[in-house]
């Protein structure tokens, strides 16, 4: 597969398993099983933890190290980068209406929308970071030209792929009780996912073509993963009432990103 095909299979992957997520609508009944959704969601927090580290991080203090060519300077994109990354999650958080199912509270913006609206938002906006870091990743492969660091992108987006299946049925199953249709809780827990690729072009061409931003924007979406994790996936996973389900989710799904890293990087 050429380059250009490993990045568009990459970018679709993040989508497509989104929709495979949304599509359990059709297979469960009820809304999913605490103990099955604290399992999903701790899954989810272990791949985006690995994904930050192994993906982001550490190639961002590498990119750092051959421009500044100084080990102290080349954390700086990376610890100011992460930051920002939070920062521009709380940013969003408080100018998008949306509904936060883990603590039934609304954030944002007060506004008029449905319920199906706010938390088809919620969603969308903790997409935002992973397209972003998938695009960021593809974009400084290409700058970098060869076929490894495109796998290396690739382990990402699979990895970030299969951490939005269970996203994709987090966000259908509610939407089919509030809507009372399963074919709009599947269009709406798919498309909540459209901002993947989206925020993934946008990465790319920033990564690829101003390569001097390479290590603050890996940082960057990192920052805002573990923003994510830590505000969202981690609480709505309630460990406290499943507390080795959900430990052994982040575990298994760090390991599978970090497998996943290093087969493929």
């Amino acid at each position: 597969m050429s380059n250009a095909g490993i990045v568009v299979l990459g970018f679709s992957l993040i989508f497509l398993f989104t929709c495979a997520g949304s599509a359990t609508v059709y297979l469960f009944k009820g809304e999913i099983s605490p103990k099955l959704n604290t399992l999903f969601l701790g899954f989810a927090a272990g791949v985006m933890i690995a994904a930050t580290i192994w993906s982001l991080l550490l190639p961002s203090m590498e990119g750092a190290m051959e421009i500044f060519d100084n080990k102290y300077l080349s954390v700086v994109p990376a610890a100011a980068g992460f930051i920002i990354g939070g920062l521009f999650l709380v940013f969003l958080d408080k100018v998008i209406p949306h509904f936060h199912p883990g603590t039934d509270k609304e954030e944002g913006r007060r506004s008029n929308f449905q319920k199906t609206t706010k938390l088809f938002l919620a969603v969308t906006i903790h997409n935002i970071p992973e397209g972003i870091a998938a695009g960021v990743a593809f974009g400084a492969a290409a700058s970098l030209g060869d076929q490894a660091s495109y796998l290396s992108a690739l382990g990402l987006a699979i990895g970030l792929g299969i951490q939005n299946f269970p996203e994709g049925a987090s966000v259908a199953l509610p939407m089919k009780n509030l809507t009372g249709s399963k074919h709009k809780a599947f269009l709406l827990g798919s498309f909540s996912g459209i901002v993947e690729p989206i925020f993934a072009v946008l990465g790319f061409y920033l990564a690829a073509y101003v390569s001097v931003l390479q290590p603050w924007l890996l940082a960057f979406a990192g920052g805002a993963m573990i923003f994510v994790v830590a505000e969202d996936l981690i609480p709505d996973a309630k460990l406290a009432e499943h507390p080795h389900l959900g430990t052994w989710g982040v575990m298994v799904g760090f390991v599978v990103m970090m497998v996943l890293d290093v087969v493929l990087g």
